[in-house]
Parts: C-alpha cells; structure tokens; sequence
C-alpha cells in the first residue's frame, strides 16, 4: 500500500541535512560558489554523511535506504541550493551496484571512499566521441557513458570549469577515448542504464521542488515586509491568489515526486512514465513558482543581492539540463500510448540545452 507520508526515520534524515545546510550552505557560500557551482569543501561534508551509498542495497555494500530517502535529501539540498552532486553520486552509485560487474563494484568503492567522484552522462556520445552537458562533468573524475550497449566509465582531466551557463552549474562536455575502460555491457546494463537516467529524473526534480518551495517562502516574506499604500503587499488580492496557487501547485508536485520516487522501488512496471511525468510536473510548476517570487520582487529580483535571482537561475538551469521538457512529454506519450505513427512530427533530443 502506498504511504506517501514521512517516517520517523525520514523526518530524523531531512533534519540531519536540514540542519547541516543551514549551518553550511548559506546563500552566501552558494554565491562564492559560483561560476562553477560546486564547493568541495561541503561535498565532503555531504559525502561524510553517506550520501553515495545510502540509496545502495545493502547487499551491495549501502545503507539500503529507498529512493524516496534519496529524493527526501535532494529536496532540502534543493531549497538550500546546496553547490554539491548529490543527485549525479546517488545515481552513479545505484548504477554501478546494478552492473555488479568487478569494474564497476571497483568504481563503486571508490566512489564511497572518496577517492573518485562519479557522474552519469545524460546524452550518448557522438560521432567524435564528446558527451554534451554531462551533469556534474565539471568535477568528476569518471563519467558513466552508455555507448551502444556498453558502458563505458570515461576518465581524462577533470575540467575543472564549467560549460557557461546562467545557472552556474558544473555542467562539462566529456569525451571518449579508446583508453577508457567498459565496465559491463549487454541487454542488462542498457536496461540498468536507462533506468538510471530515470532516476536522475526523479531526483532532479526533488531538487526543483525543494528551489520551488523555498522560492515561495522568499516571496512570502518579501510580501509581507514590502509595504505600498501605508499596507502589505501580501494584502493585495493579486498577490494572495497567486502565491496561493503556486504553492498548491508545489504541494501537488511534491506528492507526485514522491510517489515516483516509491515506484521506483516498489512499482517499476510504472516507474519510468511516474518519472517523467514528476519531472515534468515539477519543474513546471517550480519554474512558475519561482516566476511569480521574481515578479513580486519587482525591480529588485534581478539585483545580484537578493536570493530571489539564485533561485530563479537554478531552477531554470535544472529543468533544462536534459533538453527541452517537452520532448519528454512526447516519450512519456511514447510510453503510455506506443509511438507516434511514421506521419506523425518526428521528434528528438535538442542537441543543446537553452539556458
């Protein structure tokens, strides 16, 4: 039976990172974070706590906490803009526990000791062998690349600095070399692939929902503060409706966050359509939430020194790490309903992202 309601653990696990942002990732450290969007000295911290193989089954070596354990930790990562790869390690980590080849249980050691920072590429390598926007490329040492139908973890030189964007995120084109080793291959690493990437939905979208929710405590305060007319401007009707339907709406996308986060468990007959259905939800409804906290702000919401921006950046750079959201409305149609007839538009994956 599905309960989408938090444990007494659960509750203990958001407090733990609620507690550790809050006193470790102010909006400050995530500005002197920037351009890069990554701070390593919190992600030692993060990684201290056991975020790489929390969400790994114990018979793999982790802490064999769920999924929606992971989505409950990338949420208040999200609302605090927290600068580190959780939702890329999370994954990469369950991903090589899957393959549970000895190239990939060697990766995944180190990848929980800290030796090496592992990330997943989203897009297939081209014909020159570049990986676009890879999550997290920036900064990782290896890169989980699904190429035909093996996966390849690709090394080289960490970058080190990001591909430009407005989010300031540590996103990095990565390339294949005929050095890079393939740690499992065949149906059943396609299969543990893909269903990875549909994990890295699910948890980017718990991102965009802890940003979306948190944008509108900005705009809540910032209303309520502003005055105009000897009044509050939360007292506006205009503004009252609308910050009231934005957070039903992140309320709503919250519960479908999280049951795709349970499926993803517990119902994988339906688990790929409940992540991209989540993660289009989500980040639609964050992106207007945060829209609106902007809009309240006026002027002041593109002023480097208010958070709102931060917000704003973040959130609009998460939902677009993949490509364009509506592509994956079309594969979820794909999903549900079979592929579109041979007239119909044709569609495919843009082969950048719009920041």
């Amino acid at each position: 039976m599905l309960d989408l309601g938090l444990s007494d653990e659960q509750e203990q696990l958001r407090d733990a990172f609620r507690s550790l942002f809050e006193r470790e990732c102010s909006t400050e450290v995530v500005r002197e974070a920037e351009p890069l969007g990554f701070r390593a000295e919190l992600w030692d911290r993060v990684r201290e706590l056991g975020i790489v193989d929390m969400a790994v089954p114990e018979s793999a070596g982790g802490a064999g906490a769920t999924m929606l354990d992971a989505a409950i930790v990338c949420e208040v990562a999200g609302a605090a803009l927290a600068p580190v790869p959780i939702v890329e390690a999370v994954v990469t980590a369950r991903l090589l526990a899957a393959l549970g080849t000895p190239a990939a249980a060697a990766l995944l050691d180190d990848a929980i000791a800290g030796r090496a920072l592992v990330t997943v590429a989203l897009r297939p390598p081209d014909s020159a062998g570049r990986c676009r926007w890879v999550p997290a490329g920036a900064v990782a040492d290896r890169v989980l690349v699904l190429d035909g139908n093996r996966i390849v973890a690709a090394g080289g030189a960490v970058p080190g600095t990001g591909t430009t964007n407005l989010g300031a995120l540590p996103v990095a084109d990565r390339h294949l070399t005929p050095a890079d080793e393939v740690i499992a291959e065949g149906r059943d690493a396609v299969d543990a692939f893909e269903r990875a990437q549909s994990e890295w939905r699910i948890l980017t979208a718990a991102l965009l929902c802890g940003a979306g929710r948190r944008s509108i405590d900005i705009a809540v305060a910032y209303t309520t503060e502003r005055r105009q007319f000897g009044v509050q401007i939360a007292s506006f009707q205009t503004i009252a409706h609308r910050l009231a339907d934005a957070h039903t709406a992140m309320d709503g996308a919250q519960l479908l966050l999280y049951k795709a986060a349970w499926a993803a468990d517990d119902d994988p007959e339906n688990a790929l359509a409940l992540a991209t259905m989540a993660f289009a939800y989500v980040a639609e409804s964050a992106e207007h939430a945060v829209t609106e906290a902007l809009h309240f702000h006026g002027g002041y919401g593109f002023m480097l020194e208010y958070d709102i921006q931060l917000y704003f950046r973040r959130i609009k750079a998460w939902s677009l790490v993949q490509g364009d959201r509506q592509v994956e409305l079309r594969r979820l149609a794909d999903t549900l309903w079979g592929p579109a007839a041979s007239g119909d538009m044709h569609h495919s994956a843009p082969t950048t992202s719009a920041y």
